[in-house]
């Protein structure tokens, strides 16, 4: 893959002028260069898959996140509609990165977006001015991707930084899986000097449920056939955990209760959902003038951020995890994939499903081979089935499923024999960046934690203009990401 242009380029553009494509090649391979990334139409459709069934989770958890809020007026989100808006966005924002952005990158409600969205932003408008906000952090950061700021401001981070991104995420989505799967769960009662635990295994330190059996047994049954090196491995582990859970389902008489409250492993009724449309284009910017002008500026802020790094950071690590990276870390082709996720904001906001950006999951996708924007495709195709078989989805349990999460987490780790760990100016920011993302459940506290540690060991070492202005920039922003509170206050915001 040559640098030369901000496009994936095939072998034969590589060859120069006078050289001819492989004869035999479908225009699926020409269009999405599957066989220049090394990649075959079956091993994406399979990764395509394995990233649908790792994160259609999002369909029944953003509308639990947001209907568990109300709006300045005390008015409640419907589920359904906001189920149907869900996997909507999801569809049309994943199959336009696939197609356009030729990217494995598969998109949904963002959960940190969604959770400003239902208890900052909703508390201090009504619903349909929350979707404008929406609307209008998406316009700012397709903005910044038209100026160049958003492609340049991810090449001016090192590639140390780059890498520890890449291992956080790999950390994050591994606890995210724990979680999910109830192998980790929160203390209950205070934490601090008290002597609780902000976090144990399983219940009362020990693991507890056939849940959360199948779910161990999902993860060793994917890491024996990865060592067997079997194709699918990941995919097929998935299958064989959600069949297994269906076994224990019936066998144990379990309930639905008893696998959390989410997804069972049992169909119920019919297969076939009716869409609901109801939130589709409820987008009103009459009446923001009410709010405040420094309360929509601290809004926009806060979701610029939240959306902005958290995708940054999952972009830089899948791209370098897919191989499309250049050795500088610098992948081709990256301005349609930020603009397509700035995007995901403002179709998001229309869809009523909130901000849309690019999944951690995604990293399921290209840990089963998946390397082209065709995965993305087959993906987004999945979320549009959801749109009316919603029930089929919800076979797969969360524990299965949230077992690719712990396997991808284990690979993206790797990234660890990149670094000099005997130079503190390098170790001491990627520790920091690494560990803060699970620490913290924020991709963007890791990174901004990084940013800030780099560019001051390097100003103590004298050598202050070797981080570049950039990152001086991105510093004190991140400075006043962690001071929000505070900047907040003094500015008379009130949540």
């Amino acid at each position: 893959m040559t640098q030369q242009s901000t496009e994936p380029q095939t072998v034969a553009e590589d060859a120069g002028t006078g050289s001819r494509q492989p004869a035999g090649r479908s225009w699926l391979d020409r269009y999405f260069h599957i066989s220049d990334r090394g990649s075959t139409i079956g091993r994406e459709v399979r990764g395509g898959v394995t990233t649908f069934m790792a994160m259609v989770y999002i369909v029944l958890l953003n509308p639990v996140i947001l209907t568990s809020a109300q709006d300045i007026t005390k008015a409640h989100l419907d589920a359904g509609q906001v189920t149907t808006a869900t996997a909507l966005a999801a569809a049309v924002t994943t199959i336009a990165m696939g197609f356009l952005g030729n990217v494995p990158l598969a998109l949904a409600a963002g959960l940190s977006v969604s959770a400003v969205m239902a208890f900052q932003v909703a508390p201090t408008m009504t619903w349909d001015n929350a979707w404008a906000m929406c609307v209008i952090y998406g316009a700012v950061i397709v903005l910044l991707v038209v100026t160049g700021l958003r492609e340049l401001i991810m090449n001016a981070i090192p590639l140390p930084l780059k890498h520890a991104i890449t291992m956080g995420i790999g950390l994050f989505v591994c606890l995210i899986g724990l979680v999910q799967a109830g192998f980790v769960t929160s203390m209950p009662g205070p934490g601090g000097m008290s002597g609780a635990k902000p976090i144990q295994l399983g219940t009362a330190d020990m693991l507890t449920g056939w849940p959360v059996f199948c779910f161990c047994v999902t993860v060793l049954l994917i890491f024996l056939l990865q060592i067997r090196k079997v194709p699918g491995a990941i995919l097929i582990g998935i299958i064989g955990g959600t069949v297994l859970a269906a076994v224990v389902h019936q066998l144990a008489g379990l309930t639905p209760k008893d696998w959390g409250g989410t997804n069972a492993p049992v169909l119920s009724g019919s297969f076939v959902s009716t869409p609901d449309f109801g939130l589709l284009g409820h987008v009103s910017f009459s009446g923001l003038g009410n709010v405040g002008g420094i309360t929509i500026g601290v809004i926009v802020f806060t979701l610029v951020l939240a959306g902005f790094f958290d995708a940054m950071g999952t972009i830089i690590g899948i791209g370098q995890q897919a191989g499309l990276a250049d050795k500088d870390g610098k992948m081709p082709g990256l301005n349609k994939a930020l603009a397509i996720d700035g995007a995901g904001g403002v179709i998001g906001g229309l869809a009523g499903a909130s901000g849309q950006t690019v999944f951690v999951e995604s990293t399921a996708g290209v840990g089963d081979g998946a390397r082209t924007g065709f995965a993305s495709v087959i993906t987004g195709t999945g979320f549009a089935l959801c749109l009316f078989f919603t029930p089929l989805a919800q076979v797969i349990p969360t524990q299965v499923a949230a077992a690719a999460l712990v396997v991808i987490g284990s690979m993206m780790l790797t990234n660890a024999k990149h670094i000099n760990w005997d130079d503190p100016a390098t170790s001491i920011p990627v520790f920091l960046t690494t560990v803060l993302m699970p620490f913290t459940y924020s991709i963007t506290a890791g990174i901004a934690a990084g940013c800030i540690a780099y560019v001051a060991i390097k100003a103590v070492q004298g050598k202050w203009r070797e981080p570049g202005w950039l990152m001086w920039v991105l510093s004190a922003v991140f400075l006043a990401y962690f001071a929000l509170s505070p900047i907040e206050h003094f500015l008379g915001v009130h949540h």
